[in-house]
């Protein structure tokens, strides 16, 4: 079959202390990794070091893997991992990607004047989500699924949205991030970020972005720096960008990690869709023999 992949960079949640292993076993990776900077591994769910660790470790697999696997036809990135995805479309350097996910979480980092929460909602409507969220301080930040989001709000109010939940007979799960993403609590951050991303050399793409606010494919610099600022503060959709992936003739998926989040949410709800992470392999060569197998 003609081969249509789709790359998928995830955002933070599967960070791990070893999290670089598998692509350091490939030369190039190995010294592209060199070249990022040191993550401090006792602190990877801190903000300002899991933004870049989390692009720094996706760009490092891709570094690995991309002599050996077709070009792809359609990159998406989950959060930061869209910044990931500019750098495996070739937009951005691979250093260049870090270091903007590195400010990135900076000036989010900057933007929260209270301690704040995200939260997994499951079992519940999305639409009765926000509406209940919305009562209880939060916005719901990541639409996963028709009954599963992701929403983000102060610390404060998070004891009165965790009571409604459960009387309501949905599910609430708190998640190792400290900062409301995708919600307007970030809106400090987009004026600086739009600053540092227009100073950034972009490079032409090798092929389309999907962006997360609206699951429209993104080609250029100045489209990719409306995607990347506005979804500091906008919803992402991603449901429909899994949709839209597979509606554009995507019939194989990867996840570059760290972690599976995303090849498990796919598989889920295109389970026709020959889809799996790069966490599930022991070795790049695995990888590599799963694809040809499939394709």
């Amino acid at each position: 079959m003609s081969v249509r992949l789709l790359l998928l960079c995830p955002g933070q949640g599967g960070q791990s202390p070893g999290m670089f292993d598998l692509a350091r076993t490939d030369a190039r990776a190995a010294a592209l990794i060199s070249n990022l900077g040191q993550f401090d591994r006792d602190t990877l769910f801190e903000n300002r070091i899991a933004q870049p660790s989390v692009v720094g470790a996706t760009l490092a697999m891709w570094e690995a893997l991309k002599t050996r696997l077709p070009a792809p036809s359609l990159v998406a990135g989950y959060s930061v991992g869209e910044l990931s995805a500019y750098g495996v479309a070739g937009a951005l350097a691979p250093v260049d990607a870090v270091r903007i996910a590195a400010r990135r979480a900076q000036l989010m980092d900057a933007s929260v004047t209270a301690p704040q929460a995200l939260v997994a909602i499951s079992a519940m409507p999305v639409d009765r989500v926000r509406t209940i969220a919305g009562a209880n301080g939060f916005t719901v930040a990541i639409v996963t699924g028709h009954d599963s989001c992701i929403a983000g709000g102060l610390e404060n109010t998070l004891a009165g949205l965790e009571h409604v939940i459960a009387q309501a007979g949905a599910r609430l799960q708190r998640l190792p991030v400290g900062i409301a993403s995708h919600t307007p609590l970030m809106a400090r951050a987009v004026a600086p970020f739009i600053a540092e991303l227009e100073t950034a050399d972009f490079a032409p793409q090798a092929c389309p972005v999907l962006s997360g606010i609206c699951a429209e494919t993104i080609v250029g610099k100045s489209r990719a720096i409306e995607a990347l600022s506005r979804q500091l503060v906008e919803t992402i959709v991603w449901d429909a960008c899994m949709d839209v992936a597979i509606e554009a003739g995507i019939n194989i998926a990867l996840e570059l990690g760290p972690g599976a989040a995303l090849a498990r949410m796919l598989q889920a709800r295109h389970p026709q869709i020959p889809c799996r992470s790069v966490a599930d392999f022991r070795s790049i060569d695995g990888i590599v023999s799963w694809f040809e197998r499939v394709s």
